[in-house]
Order: C-alpha cells, then structure tokens, then sequence
C-alpha cells in the first residue's frame, strides 16, 4: 500500500498534539511543577542512609528558619515595638509555623525540668567537688544565696538548696551573642547599637511553592518601613537565597529566552522576507513544551535550571525547519513535500544523532545532566516531529524567494577554502589544529565548585555575615556524624569527641561546637550525682546550718536526689531544655545509636578530616567538599558515555552513509569539541562540569551540520548555509547563555559558542570528496 505522507503525517501530530495537551493539563493541576531547590538537581552522595538523614536534618533549619536584626534610630523601646509588630503581622500571614521576639518558653515546664533532670544534667565538674571538697562547696553556695550579683535563678532556694540547677543553668548557656532582657525581649548590643532579634520558622521549606518569595517580598516591606525611618534591617535565611535563585531564574529564562526568539525571528524574516516563513518557530515552540513535559513526567517537576538551558533549546530545535527551509534557494520551485523527502534521512540522521548523545548524560549519577539530557532529547524529537508533520503542511502550495546575498558569500566562502586548499594540503591544516588542540587541552584547569551553580547576591552574603558577627552564628553544613552500638556506647564516644574538640578550640581551629556531650553533663564520668551525695558528711553543711536551714531540709533533699527515678537521654532531650540539643540527638537509627557534633568558626577544615580518620566511630561530614568530587568524577563519567555513544552513533552512520562517510562526519564534530576545549585553555577559562556538558553537546550539534553538509541536498553552497543558519539560531541561544550571572550557566555558553564556531568551520571537511568542497 502507498504510504502517503501529505495525509499520515499532519493527522499523526494532531493526535500527539492532542495527547500532550490532555498531559500537561493533568501535570499542571495543582500549579506549576516547578522547583527552585539546588538539593533536587544534586547527588545524593551519602549512601549511609544515617548519614543522608543527618544531612537532612542539619539542612532543614538552613531552608525554613529566617532570622531577622532590626535597628531603630530611635532606640530599644522603638526597635523593640517595631519587631513586635513585625511578629504579629508575619503570624497572622500563615506562612510561618512561629514568630518569636521574645524569649518563649514556658517556665514551669523548665523548672520542672531542671529538678527532675538534676541527676542527668549536672557537669561532672559540680559532682567532683561534692565528693572531694564538700565543705568548700557549701561555702560557695551560701555566698551565692547572699548575693545579689550571683544572676537570675529560676528555682528558689527552697526548691532546691544545694543549688544544683543554677549550676545546670550556667553550663547550658549557649555561645551566643544573644541577650534576653527582663521583659523577654531578644536582642545584641555591639558597637553602641542596640538590635531587636526576630526569629521566624515557615511551615514549608524554602523550596515549596511560592514560599521563598513570599517570605523575601515580606522582608524587603519590612526593610523600607524601618530604613525611610532612618533605621536599618538585616535578615538572613535559605529562604531569602531560594527566592533570589528562583528571581533571577525567571528572568533570566524570560530575557534570554526572549532574545533567542526575537533573534531567530528577525533572522528568518530577512533571510525569507517571507510571513509563511515563520512556521519556522513552530518546531522550537513545541519542542520547549514537550521538553517541559517530559521532565515532569519522568521527574515528578522540573527545575528552574534545567528551564533556563531548555528556554536555550530554541537554537538546537530550530536547526530542523533551517536546514529544510534553506532548500528553498536552490530546489525551485518550492515543493514543500517534495523538499521533505529529499531532506529527510539527513534530518532523521540528525536527530538520531543529537539524541543518542544527549540520552547519553541522562545516566550520569548526576541529577541536573539527567534532567537537561531528557529536556533536550525529548525537545529534540519533538521538533523534529513537527518539521516533518506540519511545516510541509503548512508551507504547501505556497513559493518561497528567499534572500539570495547569504548563497552568493557561502559561494565565496567556499572559492576562499579551496583556493586555501590548493596552497596548504588538507593533511598539514589537520595537522596544525591538533597541535592547537592538544596544546590548549594541556592548559586547562579543572576546578567545580557548587558555588558557581548559583549567583549569589552580594548585599544577601553581607546581611548574612554581619548577623552571624553580631550573634555569633554561623550555621554550616559541615559536621561529625558520631555512632555506637547503644546509648551509652554513643555517649562514651562523644565524650572522647568532646575532649579532643576542646584542644582544637584552644588552639584557634574552631571558635565554638555544640554537642549532645554538653547538655547530658550529668551522664558522663564519675562520680555520679548519686555516689557524690552519699560521699558528702554532716559537717559539710555548717554553712546552711548557721544561715537557718535545718538538717533536716537538707538530708530530706539528699534522699530525694539520691532515690531520684533514672532518665533516658531521649527524656531530657525531649524537654524544654533540650530544644536547642535535640537537632543534634538522632537516635536508633539503622540498628545503632547517632548523633551530630556541629561546628563554628571553622579555620582548618583539614584538621577535622584528620579527626575523623583518627577516631574509628567519628565521620566528617562536609558536603560541599563531597558534591565538588562527585562533579570531578561525574566529568569522568560523562566523558566515558560519550565515548559510548560516539561508538553507537559511528555504528548507524556507517549503516546510513558507509564507514567513510560515518568517520567523515563523526571526526569532523568531535575535532570541533577538541578545538573548542583548546579555546577554553589558551583563554584560561576553568573547565567545569558544565563546560564538559558544553562540549559534549557540541559533539551532537557538530555531527548533525556534518551530515547536511555530507549529504548536500541542493549542492554544497546550500547545504552550508544551512548549517550557517542553524548555528547562528543555536548561538541566539545557547551562547547568549555566556551572558548569565551563573558561573555555570556562563562557562557552559562560552563552551558553546566556542564549538559551535568550530562546527561551522570544519563541516565542509564532512563533504564526499575534495572535488565537490572546491
């Protein structure tokens, strides 16, 4: 049976058409699929799963906690009314699970804590010197009743005579900055300045929804109340960096998305000075959509990076209606099916080439390749299919007159390489670009960073670092993850963590730690609270005795402290005064007991790696460190796929146009990569892992502008110029990507402007034979 493409074709894409819209209304019914989280496009990393859960719970304060200075030049009462106002109306908003200004917890609670956590709680400093010096101990204390400077007690003397739980209180004092005053206002005091601290915990993280950029607008209305007054604000917070990221994001998606398609626009309008020229856009516009598409249909969403490459993706998509409209100057006159199937197979080869290097990254261990990678093989299919499906269609019975000039200096173009030819023999010109090549490789410098995977706004970092020297807080995602068999096997442990931190902090390595080992004083070392009280005699007690505390009171709270129930670790944890602890506290965890050490001011990251090493039940945790050797290995990775695929790719262009024409066209995009390399070293550019993305996708682009040039639908003049075409729609795209304050987004479009350059200059060495170049 005849198969008849002007009737198959339009009523196939009418279907698929139809099936993709029924799908995104479907993917989009909760609202957009769309996330902004670098955690999502990362590694994983860790596969300990204690270790991944530890990492989870060190991020989640990072993306949900917001924390907030305020100055008003009117002084405390002002700064003080002005955040409380500020809590009110953030709380009555309902994005945030909390607001405080104040000191919030409930005394009761914590004065019943603190007497029934005496015995797990007391440092092992106290209980020392009431086993050995007992009569001293009770000296100290009666001064401490008699004094009036001795500080705040939140138990009276009644409550607890031998004054245990000031003891506890003092040695649960955090290293902060932080202030609480009488009214239980939070603030700092520096330089003469009075700041009101706010603190704010939203009920998502910092990338669900439209939550990140609600929080940020909220901050920057508050900033201007307090600033026209003369005031000043600072906030730090995930949140605030997570809607920076999805801003700039969306912007730049907009504007350079924007760009592209203005570009090619323009371009084809005065390449064809033709309206019906425009279906040209179609191909691209589709792609994009079922590139959107597919990610979420494979990943659940899509994110914001992957939508600032894919926008890029019009330059590659709209390669497919350039080399079949450029026919137009050559195969006159203009049949629109007829152009299809003399075009087709070395469309159908291009787009079998571009996707089996693109399907390629998709099984990097690397989340953003994977989704790029299906981004663009299912954008590339798309636009492909619509090509061939509609712009026939579109197109038919109408005559295209394309501009002439663009054929008259690709005609130029080519006298000029032939008359190059007929002087230096093609050996000698490959031989000079592979010692271009190979020189320029030996001068690159690999470095990755997951910095450069986002832009970080100055004014964000200077808020940021300001608030952790006024509080004295910095939180870091570099930590000790300590393990034991059982509760009392991870305690012992953290103690011989504790011991050596402590000479780590002498010597200036590290400015402050937090560890489970602080708070659970009272169950570490000996004697315990118990054996200490039964040491101490009768005598000890002359002090209280002479101020009028009976014997009897005494050895009343001595039997009841040493009689006093055992609690677990979990117990004191669990009370209020263990909330600042309890992050650390991980518990049964995969059939052992873990827990977290957290750092700050970290001087020396080498010496906690050593540490680590040295201490069989410690692990150093440090995830940048991790993330920047997993990009080093997944450049390796990806590199190895591509070789694959090139092997795969070789294998159906041998199939398709024979092993001469096969090795032609492959060597010819791969030399294009090689050279495009060579740029970035003698530029002294950093190859990162984008970059090798850059380049790998060269490699694609390169072998679909061989295969044009290879096949020579409408003579070689046509054919180049339709690569031309294609490459200068692909640079509207991708290499304006170079302009992006993303150093990743950046290095990646200067790798591909660099190739694509090279693309085009090398194709005409894809020709059949030498004769047919001149």
């Amino acid at each position: 049976m005849h198969f008849n493409l002007e009737r198959v074709l339009p009523r196939l894409f009418l279907a698929l058409l139809l099936g993709f819209i029924a799908l995104s209304a479907w993917q989009w019914r909760a609202g957009a699929p769309i996330s902004a989280s670098l955690l999502d496009i990362l590694p994983q990393g860790a596969a300990d799963p204690v270790q991944a859960y530890a990492q989870q719970r060190m991020q989640e304060p990072l993306d949900r906690e917001l924390i907030v200075l305020l100055r008003h030049p009117a002084g405390a009462s002002a700064s003080q009314a002005f955040a409380e106002e500020l809590a009110q109306h953030w709380r009555a908003s309902g994005i945030y699970q909390q607001v405080d200004h104040q000191l919030n917890i409930d005394i009761a609670a914590v004065r019943e804590q603190l007497l029934a956590d005496r015995s797990n709680l007391l440092p092992l400093a106290v209980r020392e010197q009431l086993a050995t010096q007992p009569e001293l101990y009770f000296q100290q204390r009666l001064a401490e009743l008699f004094d009036p400077l001795n500080g705040f007690a939140l138990l009276s003397p009644e409550q607890d005579w031998l004054g245990l739980t000031a003891k506890i209180q003092k040695n649960l004092q955090l290293d902060s900055r932080v202030q609480v005053d009488s009214s239980g206002y939070l603030f700092v005091e520096a330089a003469g300045q009075y700041w009101s601290l706010l603190r704010a915990r939203t009920q998502d993280s910092a990338f669900s929804g439209a939550v990140a950029l609600q929080v940020a607008e909220q901050v920057e209305q508050a900033r201007s109340l307090i600033t026209a007054g003369g005031g000043e604000l600072l906030a730090s917070s995930g949140l605030l960096f997570a809607a920076q990221g999805q801003t700039q994001a969306s912007a730049e998606m907009q504007w350079l998305g924007g760009l592209s398609l203005l570009g090619s626009l323009l371009l084809i309008v005065a390449v064809w000075r033709s309206a019906s020229s425009l279906v040209a856009l179609l191909p691209a516009l589709f792609g994009l959509w079922v590139g959107v598409t597919a990610c979420i249909a494979v990943f659940g969403q899509i994110h914001v990076l992957t939508l600032v490459l894919g926008a890029s993706l019009i330059g590659v998509t709209i390669d497919f209606p350039m080399h079949y409209l450029s026919k137009a100057w050559t195969l006159q006159p203009w049949r629109s099916w007829g152009v299809l199937r003399a075009t087709l197979p070395g469309l159908s080869l291009g787009v079998l080439t571009n996707a089996i290097g693109y399907l390629a990254l998709a099984f990097t261990p690397f989340p953003a390749l994977s989704q790029v990678a299906v981004f663009s093989v299912a954008g590339l299919v798309a636009a492909y299919l619509c090509t061939l499906c509609c712009l026939p269609w579109l197109l038919n019975n109408r005559q295209l007159q394309p501009w002439q000039q663009p054929l008259v200096w690709m005609q130029v173009l080519l006298s000029w390489r032939a008359a190059l030819l007929r002087r230096v023999s093609s050996g000698w010109l490959l031989l000079a670009v592979l010692v271009f090549s190979f020189a320029g490789v030996l001068q690159l410098n690999r470095h990755d960073d997951v910095r450069q995977w986002v832009s970080t706004s100055p004014e964000l970092l200077q808020d940021a670092q300001r608030i952790a020297e006024l509080t004295g807080h910095q939180p870091t995602s570099q930590f000790f993850l300590v393990k034991g068999a059982s509760v009392e096997l991870l305690l012992s442990h953290l103690q011989t963590l504790d011991t050596r931190l402590q000479a780590l902090q002498q010597a200036g390595d590290v400015r402050s730690y937090q560890s489970p080992h602080q708070y659970l004083a009272g169950l570490f070392g000996a004697p315990s609270l118990s054996t200490a009280l039964a040491q101490i005699p009768e005598r000890a007690f002359a002090p209280l005795l002479a101020a009028g505390v009976s014997l009897e009171t005494l050895q009343a709270e001595l039997s009841a402290l040493q009689n006093m129930p055992v609690r677990s670790a979990q117990d004191s944890l669990n009370g209020p005064l263990g909330e600042a602890w309890r992050p650390l506290w991980l518990g049964e965890q995969q059939g052992q007991y873990a827990a977290i050490v957290s750092l700050q001011g970290i001087t020396q990251v080498a010496v906690f790696s050593e540490l680590a090493e040295q201490l069989p039940f410690v692990q150093w945790v440090d995830r940048p460190a991790e993330l920047n050797q997993l990009f080093q290995d997944t450049q390796q990775h990806a590199l190895w796929l591509k070789v694959l695929a090139s092997l795969v790719i070789l294998l159906f262009l041998a199939l398709a146009l024979g092993w001469r024409g096969a090795l032609r066209t492959l060597s010819v995009s791969l030399l294009a990569a090689l050279s495009a390399a060579a740029c970035l070293g003698w530029m002294g550019q950093t190859l990162t892992l984008f970059s090798v993305f850059g380049l790998l996708l060269v490699t694609a682009i390169g072998v679909d502008y061989a295969i044009i040039v290879y096949e020579g639908v409408g003579g070689a003049a046509t054919s180049l110029l339709g690569t031309l075409l294609a490459a200068v729609t692909t640079w509207l795209s991708f290499g304006l990507l170079a302009l992006s304050s993303t150093p990743a987004v950046s290095s990646f479009g200067i790798a591909v402007s660099l190739g694509l350059l090279f693309s085009f200059l090398f194709a005409p060495w894809a020709t059949r034979s030498v004769s047919s170049c001149a």
